[in-house]
């Protein structure tokens, strides 16, 4: 049995649904169910023996003493974090309450369990932290990717309530011995990704004739890394990591945003042609950028690889085209998740962003 935080979200629901279909070791899924957590992304598994499904937050330590006490799970993997720029910068005191004291009660809860578990499982047992490279602040465009040794300069307050958590999972490690191991990832893309995030945008938006607004002049590089390939290199990591360490997981994937944009407006113009036979990129829109926009991050994922022989199975090209077409292929899910609140944030965040 495994603890899975946030498991409803993007990458939690992701790595959930893979686990149970590589794995026949059973899965407790804590959620809060926010904005961006959704049981539709786990609607496959309603009957599945080996999931059981708990709405809650990960800052309940009564909650989680509880799951911890009842199931007696051999690792916890922690996904659960408000995870979006924009909304960090509008409203930063939810992600400083569910990512610094939020992770911060489930250690302390993780930590209590941990004492008390038998010599065996007590050496057995791991704490998986899931964070991000925006910890370490923005790369000039000759600069090297970021490495594990990269120090922390986070430009967000998103980026700087995850450095925090980062900071506490190493401090329990080398204060109390807990046995943790943190994994930094690059910009995931994929299915189920909620539609506030780059890619989904611009999909959902050029289906429904809408701008596509595009930060600045575009040229902000990101690392992409295919979900599915980051929850393979999680698996990997929880399988054989050393403990106390950090894996930088990245996808070897360099692109300025205005790149992936095209990239998505062409396959589009392949796989769904508008029905007057203008390119999708017709609707791109650049409008004026995000305040403190990092203007670069780049991964260095070597340590993964040479250590536990971790790499992408997806290209961007493979991937994003599986990603499209997901897009394409679950209309309803992306109408459901397209709520009033969905569409009041859209209008909110970019409201008065001049083209």
């Amino acid at each position: 049995m495994i603890l899975v935080t946030g498991g409803a979200g993007f990458i939690g629901a992701n790595f959930v649904l893979d686990w149970l279909a590589q794995s026949d070791e059973a899965i407790v899924n804590l959620d809060k169910l926010t904005y961006a957590g959704n049981r539709e992304n786990l609607a496959s598994l309603s009957d599945h023996p080996g999931h059981l499904f708990v709405q809650g937050d990960i800052g309940d330590s009564a909650l989680i003493d509880r799951l911890l006490k009842q199931h007696k799970p051999r690792a916890v993997l922690n996904f659960a974090a408000e995870s979006h720029v924009d909304r960090s910068i509008h409203g930063p005191e939810d992600f400083i309450q569910t990512n610094i004291v939020g992770s911060f009660r489930l250690l302390e809860s993780v930590r209590a369990h941990w004492n008390g578990l038998p010599a065996d499982e007590k050496a057995a047992f791991r704490f998986l932290h899931v964070s991000t490279d925006e910890v370490y602040g923005s790369l000039g465009p000759g600069d090297a990717a970021f490495s594990e040794a990269h120090r922390y300069e986070p430009n967000s307050p998103y980026s700087a309530s995850k450095a925090a958590s980062d900071h506490l999972v190493r401090a329990y490690h080398h204060t109390y011995g807990l046995p943790v191991v943190t994994t930094n990832c690059s910009n995931n893309y994929g299915p189920y990704h909620f539609p506030e995030k780059l890619i989904p945008l611009m999909i959902v938006n050029a289906l429904a004739g809408k701008p596509l607004p595009v930060y600045g002049d575009g040229m902000q590089v990101r690392d992409w890394l295919y979900v599915k390939d980051h929850c393979s290199a999680i698996r990997r990591v929880l399988e054989a990591g050393r403990v106390g360490e950090t894996y930088n997981v990245g996808g070897w994937n360099e692109k300025p945003n205005i790149e992936i944009v095209h990239t998505v407006c062409q396959l589009l113009d392949e796989l769904r042609p508008r029905a007057d036979g203008r390119p999708y990129a017709s609707q791109i829109t650049h409008v004026a950028d995000r305040p403190g926009h990092d203007r670069r991050y780049a991964i260095d994922a070597r340590k993964l690889e040479q250590e536990l022989g971790w790499r992408p199975a997806e290209t961007f090209e493979t991937g994003i085209r599986k990603t499209v077409a997901w897009y394409l292929e679950h209309e309803e899910w992306v109408r459901n998740v397209q709520s009033g609140a969905y569409q009041n944030w859209v209008q909110v965040n970019y409201a008065g962003r001049a083209a």
